[in-house]
């Protein structure tokens, strides 16, 4: 019935990467590393993720007809990938200036681009994908209105997953689609607004429950993460690995989770899953070049059997990592 496991509606840009010491506050300069270019976005980095994994994947983005462009559509290619929903042109490809500290910890800012001039209408003229796709992922480093008609052209039957980074309040019509709702805790307080301001993470997921969604999971860094649906709240703990690089964990995380969803894994079997591949994701560098292979996610479930499952991190840019061996996030 569908031809692809996997579409995801959402950015792709070129991540520019400068390693530091520290990170600068406001008003200082500090030195950093040869700047390093590689392919990434949100939309994108899951896309190549659940690629990787085994999952038949398409991609609904935009991108500018440049360089950037260019590595991103090679990048999409080499991991499978079906790239005929990548629209060319309308404005400069997106770009993230991203610094990572010594313990892998990173901090983003995007200028979106052609992300920006992804359309309702693009997605309208996209409606055979959307159709042919037994899950859909989206985020939000592209327009809201533009994540509104995705939810408005679902196919029937189809699932929707959305991790809404960077996070604003969403219309119940988006909320409602939610299945699940992925956000951390930075992303989770946005959307609660007062409501999420106190309380204990289990009452954050009820809360947000309560908001809509079908399901929702909540990461919590070395602390695990919560899934929470109509059958109750749940936890999935971490494992300890050694986090090099945080960069695209979230996204493949996330990628992971909805391409098990499809599969008929139950939220919280998925959620499990997809903390492995988050966890492997972290131990290199880079986002879409460090994602696993299903083998390489199998290795690291059995690597250290003593070790509880790893799941996405805190961090507010909403990338995930785990917990590091001797250290917490």
């Amino acid at each position: 019935m569908y031809d692809y496991d996997l579409l995801v509606v959402g950015s792709a840009n070129a991540d520019l990467v400068i390693d530091v010491e520290r990170r600068p506050a406001a008003g200082e300069t500090v030195l950093g590393s040869d700047l390093a270019v590689h392919p990434g976005g949100k939309g994108a980095n899951q896309a190549v993720a659940a690629a990787r994994l085994g999952a038949r994947t398409a991609l609904l983005a935009r991108v500018g007809e440049d360089a950037y462009g260019r590595l991103l559509l090679d990048s999409q290619r080499a991991a499978g990938v079906d790239t005929a929903g990548v629209l060319v042109g309308g404005a400069p490809t997106g770009v993230a200036l991203i610094t990572v500290d010594p313990s892998g910890d990173n901090s983003i800012v995007v200028s979106p681009g052609a992300n920006g001039r992804l359309t309702p209408a693009d997605v309208r003229a996209a409606g055979g994908l959307l159709h042919a796709s037994r899950v859909v992922s989206a985020q939000l480093e592209i327009p809201l209105e533009t994540v509104v008609e995705v939810v408005r052209n679902l196919a029937p039957g189809s699932r929707f997953v959305l991790n809404p980074s960077p996070p604003r309040p969403l219309p119940a019509e988006v909320l409602a689609a939610c299945d699940p709702l992925i956000v951390n805790e930075h992303e989770a307080k946005v959307i609660l607004g007062g409501a999420g301001a106190s309380g204990e993470p289990e009452d954050w997921a009820r809360l947000l429950l309560a908001k809509g969604p079908k399901s929702v999971v909540v990461t919590l860094g070395s602390e695990g993460a919560l899934v929470a649906s109509a059958e109750g709240v749940f936890r999935v703990s971490s494992v300890k690995v050694a986090a090099v690089d945080t960069t695209g964990a979230g996204d493949s995380f996330t990628a992971a989770l909805a391409w098990r969803l499809g599969t008929g894994s139950a939220l919280a079997e998925a959620a499990a899953y997809a903390a492995r591949v988050g966890a492997a994701a972290v131990t290199r560098r880079g986002a879409q070049e460090s994602f696993p292979t299903a083998r390489e996610v199998e290795a690291l479930g059995c690597a250290d059997p003593g070790d509880a499952l790893p799941t996405p991190g805190r961090e507010s840019d909403g990338v995930p990592g785990a917990a590091r061996r001797g250290d917490a996030l």
